[in-house]
């Protein structure tokens, strides 16, 4: 959408005083049926006088000509006009719907550079209504995941978090914050006071309560981070052992080529794939084994590296061929401190029943990727394995510097807790809960870095 009119409870904002005004195609490339070419900032009037010889009432559609220097028509469409604050940026914004053709979108917007707009940068759109307060950081990284959502419980969480309910929460958790400064403080500025304030069980119980809080807003943030993130799963085994197959069994089409030639897998093959929401990114490797060719033997090297950023590798055998002693002497092949699964494939041919145990301190999964026994109990272990829960009506997405931010700031209520507990050191733990409040308002962008901000904007698409 591009109206966002609504400024979340700020109350109206002035645009920041940005000199230069931007342009982008804000559609995708290639052919469609429409293209959009979106412009922002102070010169908006400008461009639209000389392209369309009007400037189109506020949010009304205007079918008109896209034309020239030579006011020849470039295009045909739809103009629409809203004016600043009340735009996506809070600036004037333009926005040009034409015949969605890779040409005709960019004579257009050749046309908007050469009046006075210059290439907005990746993200620069929502970058600029963070600056101008249409929406803090949080809400502007929800606006890539909406857009960026590979499943439908991704799209929701994300809309949730756009509509400020992530946001919400931690704001909430600051207010508490601040309230418990402000006590603390008190009591450090009138110490002629008989009455000890911080050793009120007062304090100690708000502490307590805003802990509560910051676990409650972690675990939510890190069920929003698999939502938005997902898990890294890599498939390891011998040759043979069904790796293949269990790539094309779990995102049901024919990703991998299936045959009994050893070494058929040479490089990593990337799937991704939806688990009740979760996105699970399925990587298939070259077989472990000795021996082989220089493009086996990088592939098997490529192997290893992915197991090492992965957060679950499955090592897959045969059930069927594979004992004790064999399965030992793959463990040992992996990488240190793997969190690793094994499968045991082809129990059609073995007769197991298919299901999870532990054996031996390890974890097994009994299944067959030819017939689908033994897949559903995959999936609920690789959920389980990450503590994963189904999204519920409260669930939002999140990122891991969420994750940080929200780490970071349990730590100094932790630490704001024992100054007071062991030293009674108000200004120390009035220093701790200032910290703690300033890695919260990361979250929102209240204390943020310029580096920060570039990084995260940087990952958007152009144009939005």
């Amino acid at each position: 959408m591009a109206d966002h009119t609504h400024d979340r409870g700020k109350g109206e904002v002035t645009p920041a005083p940005i000199s230069d005004t931007i342009g982008a195609v804000a559609t995708p490339a290639g052919y469609g049926g429409i293209g959009v070419v979106r412009v922002s900032g102070p010169a908006v009037r400008q461009v639209a006088q000389a392209l369309i010889g009007k400037l189109p009432a506020p949010r009304f559609a205007s079918y008109c000509a896209f034309r020239d220097a030579a006011q020849q028509p470039i295009d045909r469409g739809i103009a629409l006009y809203f004016p600043a604050p009340h735009s996506f940026t809070g600036e004037d914004v333009l926005e040009l719907h034409g015949h969605g053709g890779p040409v005709v979108m960019d004579m257009l917007l050749k046309r908007v550079l050469a009046l006075g707009a210059r290439m907005a940068r990746p993200g620069e759109f929502s970058e600029r209504a963070f600056l101008n307060g249409k929406l803090d950081l949080a809400q502007a990284e929800a606006v890539a995941d909406l857009i960026e959502s590979s499943s439908e419980s991704a799209a929701r969480g994300a809309l949730r978090s756009l509509d400020g309910k992530f946001s919400e929460w931690v704001q909430q958790t600051v207010e508490q914050l601040i309230a418990l400064r402000t006590y603390i403080e008190a009591a450090i500025d009138f110490p002629e006071e008989e009455v000890d304030f911080l050793a009120d069980d007062k304090i100690a119980s708000q502490l307590s309560v805003i802990a509560e809080s910051l676990n409650d807003l972690s675990e939510s943030a890190r069920q929003g981070c698999l939502l938005h993130d997902g898990i890294t799963v890599v498939l390891v085994g011998p040759p043979n052992a069904g790796k293949s197959s269990l790539l094309n069994a779990l995102s049901q089409q024919d990703t991998a080529i299936v045959s009994t030639t050893p070494g058929t897998t040479r490089d990593v093959l990337r799937e991704r794939i939806d688990i009740d929401g979760m996105p699970m990114h399925v990587l298939d490797t070259a077989g472990l084994r000795e021996g082989g060719d220089a493009l086996e033997a990088e592939g098997m090297r490529r192997a290893r590296a992915a197991m090492e950023r992965s957060d679950r590798t499955l090592l897959v055998i045969d059930d069927d061929s594979v004992d004790d002693t064999v399965l030992k002497g793959l463990l040992e092949q992996l990488p240190a401190k793997l969190a690793v699964t094994v499968i045991r494939n082809k129990i059609d041919l073995t007769g197991r029943a298919a299901g999870v145990q532990e054996t031996q301190g390890r974890i097994e999964v009994a299944l067959s990727a030819k017939t689908g026994d033994g897949l559903d109990q995959l999936r609920e272990h690789l959920k389980r394995c990450m503590g994963f829960q189904a999204a519920g009506e409260g669930s939002f997405t999140a990122r891991r510097r969420h994750l940080d931010a929200i780490r970071r700031a349990r730590d100094h209520v932790q630490a704001g807790h024992r100054c007071l507990a062991q030293t009674r050191a108000g200004e120390l733990a009035a220093e701790e809960l200032r910290l703690a409040q300033q890695a919260l308002n990361e979250v929102t962008g209240e204390f943020t870095s310029e580096d920060l901000l570039g990084r995260i904007f940087a990952t958007f698409c152009i144009g939005k």
